[in-house]
């Protein structure tokens, strides 16, 4: 657990206090305070009740990690859960992280179960100049989730690669491929985690650029309405590449049905070809006694000559209509 203080009108962050301070630092209402819970323990879990009293059905959906992005206002404190993308993900395996935040009048407390990106490009900024700090809670919370949206933007950018990849190994492939299905259908699945949390966490900020919360102040919601913007384009893309996937589902099994047919109509065209040969060859191997015929002497090559000229005649007529191979004449 780290703990950030800003002192009003200080140059610099304090930080390396013992968590026996937190009272005492939280009592001086003009400093901010940042406590970041990073991978928290049973002891810090009972800061949460102990130190900062807040409700139990919180404390219990921080320490929990399966939830949806959400706001809940209290009397003296706001409880947010956001999602953020992890260093793993990409357009075949999305997956996101829980941050659980409570902002207060004068404090803002993060709390997951592993690193994030953004926590920790928000600490650096922090140690480095005061300025998040200077602007009070509400700034330092709208920072965090400024750089943890933005970390979506690079998973979007991957998702429409990955669709035009898989648009264009489609129209090359020569015969139906399970692996290719198996890709559309992972990232498919993605598509819908994503939209699923994009939508659910627009749904939490858009109740924060709004103005719906005190502790949120007027001067700071420009701001969040910015972080609102970046949300709502990922969200955009999203629903757009779910719709672009179910296209790619169309495209693959029209693609394998049309390979499929050419087969079929090779087969066909085979077999009509073969019919009238075999036609030829059943009557002359009907070996009646009274078969004119029977006995010529060229007979044998007669039947061949019939059977070479039916054939040869018959992929010129298939050739012809267009069937089999290409009709330039056709074309232009």
């Amino acid at each position: 657990m780290e703990i950030f203080v800003y002192h009003k009108d200080a140059d610099h962050i304090d930080e390396g206090f013992p968590v026996e301070k937190l009272p005492e630092l939280l009592a001086d209402k003009e400093s901010l305070v940042w406590i970041d819970m990073e991978q928290p323990n049973e002891k810090d879990n009972r800061l949460l009740s102990d130190v900062f009293h807040f409700h139990p059905l919180t404390i219990e959906d921080a320490i929990e990690t399966r939830n949806q992005p959400k706001v809940e206002p209290y009397s003296n404190y706001l409880f947010l859960i956001v999602h953020g993308v992890t260093m793993e993900t990409n357009s075949t395996n999305f997956v996101t992280r829980e941050l659980d935040i409570y902002l207060g009048a004068n404090f803002v407390l993060t709390y997951h179960h592993e690193s994030f990106r953004s926590i920790n490009a928000v600490k650096g900024q922090v140690r480095s100049n005061t300025f998040n700090c200077e602007r009070g809670a509400d700034y330092l919370l709208h920072q965090i989730l400024d750089k943890l949206v933005d970390l979506y933007i690079p998973v979007v950018d991957d998702f429409d690669a990955a669709i035009n990849n898989l648009e264009d190994r489609i129209f090359q492939m020569k015969k139906g491929s399970n692996k290719l299905l198996e890709e559309i259908m992972d990232l498919k699945r993605s598509v819908a985690r994503l939209v699923r949390i994009s939508s659910k966490q627009m749904d939490v900020i858009t109740r924060l650029a709004n103005g719906e919360f005190p502790l949120i102040s007027k001067n700071v919601l420009p701001f969040y309405r910015d972080v609102y913007d970046h949300l709502h384009r990922v969200s955009v893309l999203a629903e757009n590449y779910r719709d672009l996937i179910g296209g790619l589902l169309n495209l693959h099994f029209n693609v394998v049905a049309n390979r499929t047919n050419d087969v079929v109509k090779i087969l066909t065209i085979f077999s009509a070809i073969v019919l009238p040969l075999s036609l030829i060859a059943g009557i002359y191997g009907m070996n009646f006694e009274n078969m004119p015929e029977l006995h010529t002497r060229n007979g044998y090559y007669v039947a061949l000559a019939m059977m070479f000229i039916v054939g040869v005649g018959l992929i010129i007529y298939f050739w012809r209509k267009g069937w089999i191979f290409e009709n330039d004449d056709e074309e232009k």
